[in-house]
């Protein structure tokens, strides 16, 4: 059963006759990674803008299971349902890496016994240990902080990743690292992990590609 589905979604910018996105039926399942792509300017970080409920469709419909995502709160939708991780992070530069994550906790309501601790876990999932989880943000690499962003991501246990160009900014061996752990994520856990890649490497580590 699908987790995600787009029925007839089309997308246009308001006040034009520009369609960006037109009449796409997608499946999304959990246990799965799919991949995005598409050439430059095709629509694929409005899709995932859709996906994650930021945009909404000009034409169709975007379902969670049965539900119309339009008909759920953003709030609820975003903080319970979706975990979303940039391209650039977005991480908080003075905070470490175990604050970020807790923080994001705080902000989503939930509720832990020992947030530390659960949060050290979740870092630990992506292979980092107590003396990263300790470091400020900036004194940690790049595929550091992308796993710091996974792991903030994870942190209310969303069915559902949405990651815009997570390897955009990486080497070759941290981008394979860092694919390992979203087909880890989906394949051991049963999440449903949708990627906007330009990667060729990305698109054939995935299980689904979808092209724009």
């Amino acid at each position: 059963m699908s987790v995600l589905k787009l029925e007839h979604v089309s997308y246009r910018y308001a006040g034009t006759d520009k369609t960006i996105l037109n009449d796409l039926n997608y499946t999304f399942e959990k246990g799965r990674v799919y991949s995005i792509v598409g050439r430059s300017g095709a629509g694929k970080t409005t899709l995932l803008s859709l996906l994650s409920g930021l945009a909404a469709p000009t034409d169709g419909k975007i379902y969670l299971e049965d539900k119309d995502i339009n008909k759920i709160d953003k709030y609820e939708y975003r903080s319970k349902y979706v975990g979303v991780i940039f391209q650039s992070f977005n991480l908080l530069p003075k905070l470490t890496a175990m604050e970020n994550v807790i923080l994001s906790m705080d902000i989503a309501g939930k509720e832990y016994g020992d947030k530390k601790a659960h949060a050290m876990e979740l870092l630990k999932k992506v292979s980092l240990g107590e003396e990263e989880a300790s470091r400020r943000i900036l004194k940690l690499s790049g595929g550091q902080q992308q796993r710091v962003a996974i792991a903030r991501a994870l942190s209310y246990n969303p069915e559902i990743l949405l990651a815009d160009e997570p390897t955009g900014n990486l080497d070759g061996e941290t981008q394979a690292e860092i694919v390992k752990i979203f087909r880890q994520l989906a394949h051991e856990e049963g999440k449903c992990i949708i990627l906007v890649t330009h990667s060729p490497e990305v698109a054939e580590a995935s299980d689904i590609v979808y092209c724009l």
